[in-house]
């Protein structure tokens, strides 16, 4: 006879435990079998995308190149890459094969991860709540792609057309590592990914009351400055680089300031209507 499911209220602490543990276990599972299938496709996973970027006809310089001119710049007009990437290590170009796949298999699995988390935390809100936010999966999903997207062909772009020329000296050329190349290009790509999910966050920041739009807005040009630095981090230390990396963010931080306001004015007509 099958095992009928405990009701959310009855579960105990373990019980809530050996739930997550499942929902973990599948996710993992998920993001394994992505990660063999992007094993198996190496000769695309390197050969074009890993090492797309440091192509000089890599179709973003054209594009990079347009928008510096209409901020009265010339950057990314010559890209020309003399460098090479080297593997150092006895193991080195199957650990970066392994952890490539990985991570490919993450972001090929994030829509069905973040379904997974939703299926954890959904019992534990109201109807009215899980209706609300019905959209979640496909919002968050949506946002991270954008993201992975936008470090891929922007912040990955920008990234290697600066380190990859840059020079002390004649006499010293560059030679980078398999694994510092391909971490440049993980570490660009996720950290977009997540940065996108800005809105998400202040939503549920917003729900649990630590986060208000009187705060976002108070505090706007304290995140205009964090905006800058963070941009001048990921990026090369060149103006255009950082002006196009800092736009989308600073969008991302409007947007949050209006999902905010729509959260507490939802809370609001939900507190008149129980008077």
């Amino acid at each position: 006879m099958a095992k009928k499911k405990k009701n959310v209220n009855e579960m105990s602490f373990l019980d809530h435990l050996e739930e997550l543990r499942w929902h973990l276990i599948r996710s993992v599972v998920a993001i394994m079998v992505a990660a063999t299938v992007a094993f198996i496709l190496k000769d695309f996973v390197f050969g074009t995308l890993i090492f797309g970027p440091s192509k000089s006809d890599f179709l973003t310089y054209e594009t990079l190149c347009k928008a510096s001119q209409m901020l009265g710049f010339d950057s990314f007009c010559d890209t020309e890459f003399n460098f090479e990437v080297q593997s150092r290590t006895m193991a080195g170009q199957f650990s970066a094969h392994i952890w490539t796949s990985i991570t490919f298999g993450f972001i090929i699995a994030f829509p069905y991860v973040i379904y997974q988390l939703w299926k954890f935390i959904s019992p534990g809100l109201h109807s009215n709540e899980r209706k609300h936010s019905r959209g979640f999966i496909i919002i968050s999903s949506l946002l991270f792609f954008i993201g992975v997207l936008f470090g891929y062909y922007i912040i990955c772009p920008l990234s290697i057309n600066f380190l990859g020329t840059y020079s002390v000296a004649e006499k010293v050329h560059n030679d980078f590592d398999l694994n510092s190349y391909i971490g440049l290009i993980r570490a660009s790509v996720l950290a977009s990914g997540l940065i996108f999910e800005l809105p998400i966050v202040i939503y549920f920041l917003t729900k649990i009351g630590l986060v208000t739009p009187e705060i976002l807005r108070k505090y706007r040009k304290f995140a205009l400055v964090g905006v800058l630095i963070l941009a001048a981090v990921i990026t090369p230390p060149d103006v255009a680089s950082q002006v196009i990396v800092a736009i989308p963010i600073i969008i991302l931080y409007q947007v949050s300031i209006y999902i905010s306001k729509i959260v507490i004015r939802n809370q609001k007509r939900k507190e008149k209507k129980n008077v």
